[in-house]
């Protein structure tokens, strides 16, 4: 009934145009200490969300203004807060655009069943190997269900259901002077049993290896290698520089038709979006604003074909058909895992923080663990950082022909940037 007052108020206001989000979870949570349960619980919520338009009195402008709608509020509370979003909106001068129509298309289903995921979740962790000295000293499952109704002014209503799930796990390693805490979380929407016990696997090894490391030394340019969820750093910088967004307000160069760099050396970048993933928690047959997600070739061997985007920036960049990007595919590269795990390289699967700057395409990140590979020795480092520009680096990167998924991206497992600057701890 809520729903229906909301509806009833919206359309009787004074504002041009709205949206209302309606997002019901259901959401099991799990909290272990060890492998010891140390409590759970089961959540049922509704989330209201509105947005409401309005354009200037000369109609060049068109602001927007969005809030929740507390379950609690009462019909005059509900108009009070729609007058005030419109009151919100009317300051915004946004050069007016076109809103989403609605498209003829009925959801996919997406398989949604928390009890079969949370199962999957506490088997898979409870199956992990642990020794006297590297082990699992907690965890936290959350894993909903969602019913997402989005319903707009335009015509559209459309209702998707789905999973999402999130885990938390701490791991420790130990030796007779000190203890190494390694922190790891996962998005998803189902269970990937065997990338999540691989991944902890390796995190205790990780872990291992942090008791027994030397410091960095100061190295100058060397090839970075990145064989860790820290490489989705890479790959969000090219599908960010092809958001309609970062086009349009001039932050990202990168046109249609055009090579996003000259005198490339290494591997192509062919970028898709994916309207399904397995085991992702964005498969949708909608984006949030109503648009029709499809599967299509975005960047081809490093040109640009489309751009993505919301449909604020989508209008003003003449878009005609886009959508916001949820689950993407990179396409794999030349050489083999082992091919690029040969010769002399810094491969670092621990940094405080690594990230690739989608404006600048500055490169940095502090070491915590690393594998410093001469050819021939392997010596175990930490401390110092890294620093490069993509600019550079994308024109003679390389990527392995394996692959991996972080949850709503399919990347090359293991990807390598020539040029990066390692400034030592010594």
């Amino acid at each position: 009934m809520m729903l229906k007052d909301i509806l009833d108020i919206l359309k009787s206001s004074e504002a041009d145009a709205w949206a209302v989000d309606s997002q019901k979870i259901n959401r099991w949570e799990f909290y272990f200490i060890k492998h010891d349960l140390d409590q759970n619980r089961a959540i049922d919520t509704t989330h209201i969300n509105i947005t409401v338009y309005k354009k200037s009195d000369d109609g060049k402008y068109l602001g927007s203004a969005s809030d929740e709608i507390a379950l609690s509020a009462s019909e005059e509370e509900i108009t009070d807060k729609v007058n005030g979003l419109i009151a919100r909106a009317s300051l915004v001068k946004n050069p007016v655009y076109s809103l989403r129509k609605p498209v003829e298309a009925v959801p996919d289903e997406v398989k949604a069943d928390v009890s079969d995921i949370s199962r999957d979740f506490i088997e898979t962790l409870t199956d992990i190997p642990e020794t006297a000295t590297e082990d699992i000293n907690c965890y936290e499952i959350f894993v909903a269900s969602i019913e997402k109704r989005y319903i707009t002014s335009e015509g559209i209503d459309v209702t998707q259901n789905f999973p999402k799930s999130f885990v938390e796990v701490v791991t420790n390693a130990r030796d007779n002077k000190r203890e190494i805490e390694l922190y790891r979380s996962y998005d998803s929407g189902n269970c990937d049993k065997d990338f999540l016990k691989k991944d902890i696997e390796k995190t205790l090894s990780y872990g291992r290896d942090r008791l027994h490391t030397e410091p960095t030394p100061a190295l100058g340019k060397v090839s970075l290698l990145l064989s860790t969820a820290d490489a989705m750093q890479v790959w969000n910088y090219f599908a960010d520089r092809i958001n309609a967004s970062m086009v349009c307000q001039k932050i990202s160069d990168w046109r249609k038709d055009e090579a996003i760099a000259s005198d490339v050396t290494g591997d192509k970048v062919t970028l898709s979006s994916r309207k399904f993933l397995q085991n992702s928690s964005m498969n949708r047959t909608f984006d949030d604003e109503g648009a029709l997600i499809r599967d299509e070739v975005l960047i081809d061997n490093n040109v640009v074909k489309d751009n993505w985007g919301d449909q604020k920036f989508s209008s003003y960049s003449g878009l005609s058909d886009s959508f916001i990007l949820s689950n993407f595919e990179v396409a794999p590269g030349s050489k083999s895992e082992a091919e690029l795990r040969s010769g002399k390289y810094l491969e670092v699967v621990e940094f405080s923080d690594f990230q690739v700057d989608s404006i600048t395409g500055h490169i940095f990140g502090e070491i915590r663990l690393g594998y410093l590979h001469d050819g021939a020795d392997v010596k175990i480092v930490s401390g110092g950082s890294v620093s490069g520009s993509m600019n550079d680096s994308m024109k003679s990167m390389h990527f392995s022909k394996e692959m991996t998924q972080y949850n709503n991206a399919r990347v090359p497992a293991v990807v390598v940037l020539d040029n990066v600057t390692v400034t030592g701890a010594e």
